[in-house]
């Protein structure tokens, strides 16, 4: 007979000084994320010629970077959500079109949710969404907007799907606001504290 117990589900857990070693050690894990951006590519940062990972630790120590980790049953992150205000994650994909018409200033924004390949297709994307969502709550609340794609009838490749889909929002209470790429949407959802 083993000693060994059984790992537990998955838990959720905001980013912050505490928890910055998981999501170090899953984004390191897999190379930077999409060649190197630590979750950078909405911040204001974005594209200046800094130290990606350092930038990302110290908007996490200062509070200024927020996301809701998963964490499986050995307590190592295999998920996250990335969330926060529109001076915090001021970049927004499909910006031209965005701008045509943009929709009411959010009291929150859901940019990146990044699964570890390995971990795909177990709803943990999902599970993050749920997460960052329920800390909102706890933080007051508010408007959330999110830019997706939708992908019934198409096969979408994952790399461009970095804010889940748009069924899987649907599926979380946001709502289409308006269509600004060929498959991408602005989505909304109103959070209560």
């Amino acid at each position: 007979m083993s000693d060994q117990r059984p790992s537990e589900g998955p838990t959720v857990v905001p980013l912050g000084p505490a928890t910055w070693i998981h999501f170090a050690e899953l984004v390191e894990r897999n190379n930077g994320i999409y060649g190197g951006c630590w979750c950078i590519g909405y911040h204001p940062e974005c594209g200046q010629r800094i130290d990606y990972r350092a930038t990302k630790r110290t908007r996490v120590l200062n509070d200024e970077a927020h996301a809701a980790l998963v964490l499986d049953g050995d307590g190592r992150c295999q998920a996250w959500a990335q969330y926060g205000s529109p001076a915090e994650l001021a970049g927004i994909k499909h910006k031209r079109a965005y701008d045509k018409e943009p929709p009411p200033v959010p009291d929150w924004r859901l940019t990146c949710v990044y699964v570890d390949p390995k971990h795909r297709g177990q709803g943990l994307a999902r599970h993050a969404i749920a997460g960052a969502l329920q800390l909102i709550a706890e933080a007051g609340g508010g408007r959330v907007e999110a830019i997706s794609e939708v992908t019934d009838g198409r096969l979408a490749q994952g790399r461009f799907l970095f804010t889940a889909t748009a069924e899987t929002l649907e599926d979380l209470g946001f709502t289409k606001v308006r269509q600004v790429g060929k498959h991408a949407w602005i989505m909304s959802r109103v959070i209560p504290a």
